[in-house]
């Protein structure tokens, strides 16, 4: 629904950044399921914790595409009761995830756990690189244009994907030329950083009402 008065370029703009907004959350649901899939076939701890991380970013996902909607119908509005519960499912989620990743870097040192093999984690990594480069593209060009700090600050947020694709693909590249039972850990452990900056992101941003994402 377009807001009486509202600019027909202008209710273009949001509804490409609902699409968008759509998209991530459908990319990141089959990001999740082959990521967790090859991770525990191949036992690669990293490869598993970046599925988890992307069922995550689809909860997150669901907050922004409701955020959306609600600036399109309202753009001088405050973040909704929704908007901060999804936030704080995120954050949960995000710290939950920590925790295991943790536990499972832990793991891996005590027990010299070796991943069968990382090259999965090494083509997931670079599809993600290339799809989540044009997304903060595009939604950083769509939050320009509706001069939405909101949806702009979404799009920096998809860069902690980006970032944590990077881990992914040092350390399965790393663990194929070396084949060092650490290496695996030390990407376990990046993706616990990355998470727990997502995680207290979100519960900062449930209690701002006026700046709702994540």
């Amino acid at each position: 629904m377009v807001s009486a008065g509202q600019p027909i370029a202008t209710a273009k703009y949001y509804t490409w950044a609902l699409w968008l907004a759509f998209f991530t959350i459908a990319y990141n649901a089959i990001e999740g399921i082959v990521a967790t899939w090859f991770g525990a076939q191949d036992e690669a701890i990293t490869l598993f914790g970046f599925g988890v991380d992307s069922f995550v970013e689809v909860i997150s996902g669901v907050g922004i595409a409701h955020m959306i909607v609600r600036l399109r119908n309202n753009p001088e509005g405050n973040a909704d009761r929704f908007e901060q519960t999804a936030l704080r499912v995120t954050g949960i989620s995000f710290y939950l995830l920590v925790g295991g990743l943790l536990a499972s870097a832990i793991f891996i040192i005590l027990e010299d756990h070796r991943p069968e093999t990382t090259m999965w984690g090494l083509v997931i990594a670079i599809v993600s690189i290339v799809i989540m480069s044009v997304l903060i593209h595009l939604k950083m060009k769509t939050g320009r244009r509706l001069n939405s700090d909101a949806i702009i600050a979404d799009a920096k947020c998809t860069r902690v994907c980006l970032y944590m694709s990077v881990v992914l693909l040092v350390s399965s590249v790393a663990y194929e030329l070396t084949r060092m039972p650490y290496v695996d850990a030390a990407g376990t452990l990046g993706l616990a950083w990355f998470s727990f900056g997502e995680g207290r992101e979100c519960f900062e941003k449930a209690n701002n009402l006026n700046h709702c994402s994540c």
